[in-house]
């Protein structure tokens, strides 16, 4: 059977979508003999199938090798957050946040792996005090941020453990804050949890998100603020940020005015949030400069890619995570030129 295949040039993906084919065919003899053949290819090339048919916008089939895959190798952590993503991308939060807590853990910058402090880690049941470290991106932290209040209405002392850049935009939240620092020491309290963990812990349903703005805000204002790449390290920023001329059209827009950290001449978010205050409007690609936007209620335009992050959902212009914010998706993948032109053509012109 080798031999034969190696004489087709099928690819390992090739070979794995027939045998999910035999599979479902009812043919397990077959599928488990490509299975076997894979061997040490099979994640590998399940991953790219099921990519391809994202890519392609065959959602369905892409869930069905994720599920697969996870039959297969039910103990891979890289498997089970694959397809707690898409689950997520689908709605589906139950499942979705269950798969995700096998994620891989970045408290800060350089700092992986789930702490290990000498009280328990939170499982929703009534604590007088609760540390939460915020994790991932400075945007993610701003998104799930929005459940300190709900903890604090619970009665729960919080102290919020996040990036220094982010100490004094999170002042209004009402919790203590202690910045991601090297040596930095950590408050004890009655149980620690992880801040993309609470809507799981929460029980957090597409339609019990808070969803009210969280950060001080204002309504009105004159001129658009534009973020037009995010952080270069994150691992899909080539398929989020937009090209040269791309960027350029966005601010050649009336009243325009870059939002990133090198043109406003500061790292604090805090200063950031001051200049979205006094602004009309943002246009920002899938960064943290959106997820501020959306926190303060201030009307976003947010650009995204054709298979986009996994919080803003599939087939919707709007988010049930920030009322005020409006999607623009690419129709087909890579195409920016049709959704810049979508922004212009809803921007204000005066």
């Amino acid at each position: 059977m080798t031999q034969g295949l190696e004489r087709t040039k099928l690819s390992a993906a090739d070979v794995f979508s027939m045998a999910a084919e035999a599979e479902r065919a009812g043919n397990g003899e077959r599928a488990e003999q490509l299975f076997v053949l894979l061997g040490a290819n099979l994640e590998a090339a399940g991953a790219d199938l099921a990519r391809s048919h994202e890519t392609a916008g065959r959602f369905d089939q892409a869930e069905a090798i994720w599920r697969t895959l996870m039959r297969l190798r039910p103990e891979d952590t890289r498997i089970q957050c694959e397809l707690g993503r898409h689950l997520l991308r689908e709605g589906n939060f139950t499942e979705g946040f269950a798969l995700m807590e096998a994620r891989d853990v970045e408290l800060s910058r350089g700092v992986r792996g789930r702490p290990r402090l000498s009280f328990p880690p939170w499982r929703g049941e009534p604590v007088g005090s609760l540390l939460v470290f915020g994790e991932q991106g400075l945007g993610d932290q701003i998104q799930f941020a929005r459940f300190v209040p709900e903890l604090i209405a619970r009665g729960i002392d919080v102290t919020l453990v996040c990036g220094p850049p982010l100490v004094q935009l999170f002042e209004p939240l009402g919790a203590r804050l202690v910045p991601t620092l090297a040596g930095q020491p950590i408050p004890k309290c009655d149980a620690w949890a992880l801040s993309l963990s609470l809507p799981l812990l929460l029980g957090t349903t597409l339609e019990t998100i808070p969803s009210a703005p969280y950060l001080p805000g204002r309504s009105g204002g004159s001129g658009i603020g534009v973020a037009t790449r995010g952080n270069p390290q994150h691992a899909n920023d080539h398929n989020r940020s937009l090209p040269a001329d791309a960027a350029a059209a966005l601010m050649s827009l009336p009243g325009a005015v870059s939002l990133h950290q090198e043109d406003i001449g500061s790292a604090e978010f805090a200063t950031t949030a001051d200049i979205i205050r006094g602004l009309e409007l943002v246009v920002s690609v899938d960064t943290a400069v959106a997820h501020l936007a959306g926190a303060m209620g201030k009307p976003c335009i947010l650009l995204l890619p054709f298979v986009p992050d996994w919080r803003w959902l599939r087939e919707r212009a709007d988010t049930p995570w920030y009322p005020s914010m409006t999607l623009y998706r690419q129709p087909a993948p890579g195409d920016w030129t049709t959704v810049i032109e979508r922004v212009r053509l809803a921007v204000p012109t005066r």
